[in-house]
């Protein structure tokens, strides 16, 4: 099917031209504070450099408009990647303002921080950070348009009430549709944030149900969806590039001859080198410019080649793996540190000690990265499926030497993102070759083999963890040593150790009942582009403790989920500020304890799914795990069979979740299904090695992704009760870092066998 953008009726037509003659708009941010405007006065807001109509600083700027005909535009200023955040951002607006959901429509923003506020898809943020604003708009507007044909019928506003995109006057039965008082209602004064009266839950008409369809799954399904990889432009050619393959390294020689001979090759061109650090910089190489990507990829594979591969040459996955382990087995600088465990431990008669390895891991998301640029008059124009589209935008100017306003970047849907699309490299690229060809239309198309090689990997870790137990088999110390290199060395050199931020997920804030806690990280150097990726460093963080945990309950010979709960505790809120005065995690403390209650609920939610307890086959087991990230609470507990030659079987999957408000069921269910599928994956099959500076992997072929024949039989997904009291968590990334010790647990229980050692792979296959 042709997916061609249609760029009168989208890239160059923005969501104000398309209110016609005249409606409402309105803008509000997180301190509350809503602003409208009429269509025709919209162009004239005054933007301060915090983002904010007046100066006011505020995170996220989202905006809502309602035209004379009724139709209510919202601007999703995020990335949609799978998500589902431009269904829930007009469920959200659609609810509060009474609307008719089917006359609500989602206008993708451009990349603008001036207009927009912080646009990054990331950190499982997306409804949480605008969850309460898209509310407060709604209102806002549901009680403007209320005061409008309060007005037009000379009655006191009490008396009118909005219903289904229809406002009614309760005495009389009077009606006016939305679009009838829209722009009379922009000329009124917006509700304090104070007056707006927002629904509560018990009048929610899309918020928390569970049969909203997703906004853009009709497209999909049908082909019409535009991702990045469908863009086409009058003129349009094509490139890929050849980059270093070693980071750090650069192009020493090479001769394009035999390339410009293939057929359909117009030019090839040299991209300098950027030094160290990677940060969103691209890797310079050679372009290979072409009249269709085949005959591209063709003329790269021509070129002659001869790289410089500089610092990190020797880089070798087996020899880094025995330098980390060197370092987890070594005191580190400690990040939390209650009691005394040093004595605790010299002390104990019982202690358990274990070490978790996890590899580096590539994002291989189903859409490679994949940019298209034009630039026409000293203007930049770009079409990409970036998850930080300001950034980008802003990134590509100062590479192009052109100011940021010179820039117009198109959000396309992203098939896939993980965090890799948080990067702007391959953006930057596509601008500089379109530059070097003097502004033609280029696609820079990312070949899968591209894509694994160029990655900026999860880290790899070592976890070191030790424990003291007391007679009854309860730890009195808990030693947790984390060696992994920092995302941070891909920000800046000479960071050879994880930040308080990277520790605080699963580490530092393990929320346990144990009187001497120690948390530590020691350094460790970063030899290839690290990275975000889904729930970043509780994936191996996750893996440790909730490995250790079934550990510690086999050393006191007693069932995991109960001392899984023993160690969780009473239910009690703690603030992770508490537990190290070096804990950042990007979010007030105070808005955001640890409920230790809301952990131990899920726990017992997937037990109950799963019918933990009851009597296993030979050869079966029952594995259970439970995360805190990023605002959120997630428990699995997974079923295995494994048969006398160490074939395994994933029969069922328990995931239950409460991550606070419950916008949209739906899309949860199929977050935390996803989780599942792609934390099997990764556990089973999920490795990226290095020899001599190069990865190893190349395609699907050597870095499998879960087969149907491995999926479960059965996935089930739990949720506790929606609680609208607490702030909303996010959902996206919560649901990997149960997986993979949940999956471990089991295998031991089936087995005897514990697997430290991710991934699986062929561990299970020797008796």
């Amino acid at each position: 099917m042709n997916n061609t953008l249609n760029l009168e009726n989208t890239a160059r037509r923005t969501w104000l031209k398309s209110m016609g003659a005249g409606g409402l708009i309105l803008a509000v941010g997180q301190t509350g504070n809503v602003f409208a405007q009429s269509a025709a006065a919209a162009k004239e807001v005054k933007y301060g450099g915090d983002g904010m109509p007046g100066g006011l600083v505020d995170d996220p700027l989202v905006f809502v408009s309602i035209d004379a005909a009724g139709v209510v535009s919202v601007v999703c200023h995020r990335s949609e990647m799978g998500q589902g955040v431009r269904t829930s951002f007009t469920m959200v607006v659609a609810d509060e303002l009474e609307a008719d959901l089917k006359r609500v429509k989602v206008v993708q923003a451009l990349g603008d921080e001036a207009r927009y506020g912080n646009q990054n898809t990331d950190g499982s943020r997306s409804l949480r950070h605008s969850m309460e604003p898209l509310r407060r708009v709604g209102a806002a507007a549901r009680a403007m348009l209320e005061a409008a044909a309060a007005a037009r019928w000379s009655v006191p506003a009490s008396e009118v009430q909005a219903r289904t995109h229809e406002l009614v006057h309760l005495p009389s039965g009077r009606k006016l549709g939305f679009g009838e008082v829209a722009l009379a209602a922009a000329t009124l004064p917006v509700p304090a944030r104070a007056s707006l009266k927002l629904k509560t839950p018990a009048q929610f008409r899309y918020i928390g149900k569970g049969n909203t369809p997703s906004i853009d799954g009709a497209d999909i399904v049908r082909g019409r969806a535009v991702y990045g990889t469908d863009i086409r432009l009058d003129g349009m050619v094509y490139a890929v590039v050849a980059r270093p393959p070693v980071m750090g390294g650069k192009l020493k020689r090479f001769d394009a001859a035999k390339a410009l001979k293939v057929p359909g090759v117009l030019r090839v061109i040299e991209l300098k080198s950027t030094p160290l650090p990677a940060a969103h910089n691209p890797l310079g190489g050679v372009a290979v410019v072409a009249n269709n990507t085949w005959s591209a990829i063709k003329g790269r594979e021509a070129l002659e080649l001869e790289w410089e591969d500089g610092p990190h040459a020797s880089y070798d996955s087996d020899t880094y793996k025995a330098t980390l382990e060197a370092a987890a087995r070594q005191p580190a600088k400690a990040l939390r540190n209650d009691g005394d465990v040093t004595a605790a431990l010299a002390k104990a008669t019982r202690r358990v000690q274990a070490e978790y390895y996890l590899p580096h891991l590539a994002h291989a998301t189903m859409e490679p990265p994949v940019a298209t640029v034009r630039i026409v008059d000293k203007h930049c124009e770009i079409w990409a499926p970036t998850q930080a589209p300001q950034g980008a935008r802003d990134f590509v100017a100062k590479s192009l030497g052109l100011k940021p306003e010179q820039v117009t970047l198109n959000v396309t849907l992203l098939g896939g993102g993980f965090g890799r699309k948080s990067k702007f490299d391959f953006i930057a690229e596509a601008a500089l070759v379109s530059q070097a060809m003097g502004g033609t239309a280029i696609k820079l198309q990312w070949t899968r083999e591209d894509d694994i090689h160029h990655d900026y990997y999860h880290t790899v870790a070592v976890e070191h963890m030790e424990s003291a137990l007391d007679a009854k088999g309860k730890p009195i110390a808990w030693l947790h040593r984390s060696a992994a290199p920092s995302i941070g060395s891909t920000f800046a050199l000479g960071v050879k150790m994880q930040n308080a931020g990277e520790m605080g997920m699963t580490a530092i804030n393990v929320p346990f009942q144990i009187p001497n806690v120690r948390i530590e990280t020691p350094e460790a150097e970063a030899h290839t582009r690290i990275g975000w990726f889904r729930s970043v460093y509780n994936i191996p963080h996750a893996f440790a403790v909730q490995s250790f945990v079934s550990e510690l309950a086999a050393e006191a010979k007693r069932d995991p989920k109960d001392y899984l709960l023993e160690l969780i505790g009473p239910a009690r809120r703690i603030d992770p500020r508490t537990l190290s005065d070096q804990t950042n995690y990007g979010e007030s403390p105070e808005r955001y304890p640890i409920d230790t209650g809301r952990m131990a609920r899920v726990v017992r939610l997937a037990a109950a799914g799963a019918k933990w307890g009851r009597k296993m086959p030979k050869g079966r087991g029952l594995g259970i795990a439970v995360a805190y990230s990023f605002m959120s609470y997630v428990a699995t507990v997974i079923e295995v069979e494994v048969d006398a030659k160490g074939a395994l079987r994933i029969i069922a999957v328990d995931s239950a979740v409460d991550c606070g408000p419950q916008v949209n069921p739906e899309r949860i269910r199929s977050q935390l299904e996803g989780a599942v599928i792609m934390g099997l994956g990764l556990a089973k099959h999920g490795e990226i090695t290095f020899k001599d500076g190069k990865v190893v992997q190349s395609n699907f072929n050597d870095h499998a992704m879960l087969r149907l024949n491995e999926a479960p039989r059965e996935i089930r997904v739990h949720f506790a009760p929606a609680d609208y009291s607490v702030a909303p968590g996010g959902v996206g990334e919560p649901g990997l870092p149960p997986i993979a010790p949940a999956l471990c647990n089991a295998i031991f229980a089936a087995t005897g066998q514990r697997i430290r050692r991710l991934p699986i792979g062929e561990q299970l296959s020797v008796a």
